[in-house]
């Protein structure tokens, strides 16, 4: 049912692309939890050999997540961690150059810096939410520019259709996205001129903090067999429990997202308003310098954001021990609101000056907004802000 470009979100995740069980009809596509396959002679298969190259129950979740990104092909992976190490081992080679976004996850971060510097892959770090500074960045052996946008934690924006312009005004370089806080439902990069799409699917694709993976999307055939063929090599598909786990989390992702954004919005206005509240990131509010650009590439402002409180360090993590409702814990993305503090969590490893710089300061809060009611999410704030600060 691919052919029918016309459905609306809530059709499209439950009935496009839908794999289905032929032996016993079953509604729900069947969990293939083998390792193996039977030759029905020698050489002949019925297109599975091995779960490490492929699997009917993964294939189903990719059939998902092509329909969602919009793609003729799209690959999943153990976790969103793998597929952007597959992608890099995939297309990148000793001496090539890549452009990341200043602030950008943790975990990929350490990936570039931890290892494959060891294997003479460069990169260099540049304020991708200027076009100008991302060109200044590039180098005769620039083979990718990675972008994360909305940035993990600040929701700095980079204009994809832009840096995508760029990108393919020079030769042989790609550009890929890590879209995990939006998806493609409320911003398609690969329709901004995006050539990979990377999600940690972890996150809002699952949305009940079930299961590890991650996804990439592309319309590129040479390169899909190129991610196809390393993963193969070096096992990083997606598991078939997780797989079918994330195929029940998508059919209901244009519901969450809804509310998720919903959600965020009330509670990113009521911090904004609050006394003890310094500043709020959220790309909905009018405040956020880059509500322009959120406006002309996504669809709806998310479910993520970031605040800081007119407070020392000290008293901040405080604050996050004390609320109820806002689950300390990494991760996002869920139908449970979570709350982190990236310096302690997802950015730990980088250097407290460049933190600093990147705007990551140490009392930076980030909030994964949830399905709660949020007069409750608020109301625990409200007691987390009179045990903490009671004379406010």
């Amino acid at each position: 049912m691919s052919d029918r470009p016309d459905f609306q979100p809530s059709t499209l995740v439950i009935h496009s692309n839908r794999s289905y069980e032929k032996q016993s009809n079953s509604i729900l596509f069947p969990i293939h939890q083998t390792a193996t396959y039977i030759h029905e002679s020698v050489g002949v298969t019925k297109g599975y050999g091995y779960s490490r190259g492929a699997n009917p129950t993964v294939n189903a979740l990719e059939q998902a997540i092509a329909a969602i990104e919009g793609t003729e092909y799209a690959l999943c992976f153990r976790s969103g961690m793998s597929a952007i190490t597959t992608l890099c081992l995939a297309l990148l080679k000793a001496g090539d150059h890549v452009i990341l976004s200043d602030v950008i996850y943790g975990g990929t971060a350490r990936l570039f810096h931890q290892v494959l510097e060891n294997f003479a892959v460069e990169y260099t770090y540049a304020d991708t939410s200027s076009v100008e500074a991302t060109e200044q960045a590039i180098r005769p052996n620039t083979r990718l520019i990675f972008i994360e946008t909305p940035a993990n934690p600040t929701l700095k924006l980079s204009d994809v259709r832009a840096i995508a312009d760029l990108a393919h005004s020079h030769e042989n370089i790609l550009l890929a996205v890590d879209n995990t806080f939006l998806t493609p439902l409320l911003q398609n990069c690969l329709s901004l001129g995006a050539d990979i799409s990377m999600l940690s699917t972890t996150k809002y694709i699952d949305g009940h903090n079930a299961t590890i993976g991650g996804s990439l999307a592309t319309n590129n055939a040479e390169h899909t067999e190129r991610l196809r063929f390393v993963r193969k090599i070096i096992g990083s598909i997606a598991s078939p429990f997780d797989a079918w786990l994330t195929l029940q989390g998508v059919k209901t992702l244009p519901a969450r997202l809804a509310m998720h954004c919903s959600h965020a919005g009330q509670i990113a206005k009521w911090l904004e308003d609050h006394p003890r509240v310094a500043r709020v990131y959220y790309p909905g509010l009018d405040s956020f310098p880059q509500k322009a650009l959120a406006e002309k590439q996504q669809k709806a402002f998310g479910g993520m954001l970031s605040f800081e409180l007119k407070a020392s360090t000290e008293d901040s993590l405080h604050f996050i021990e004390a609320l109820k409702l806002c689950t300390c814990a990494e991760s996002l993305g869920s139908v449970e609101t979570l709350i982190t503090n990236p310096a302690t969590a997802s950015h730990c490893d980088i250097p407290l000056e460049t933190r600093q710089r990147l705007g990551i300061s140490d009392h930076l809060i980030r909030l994964s907004v949830g399905l709660e009611a949020p007069q409750d999410l608020i109301a625990d704030f409200e007691q987390a802000f009179a045990r903490i600060f009671p004379t406010t």
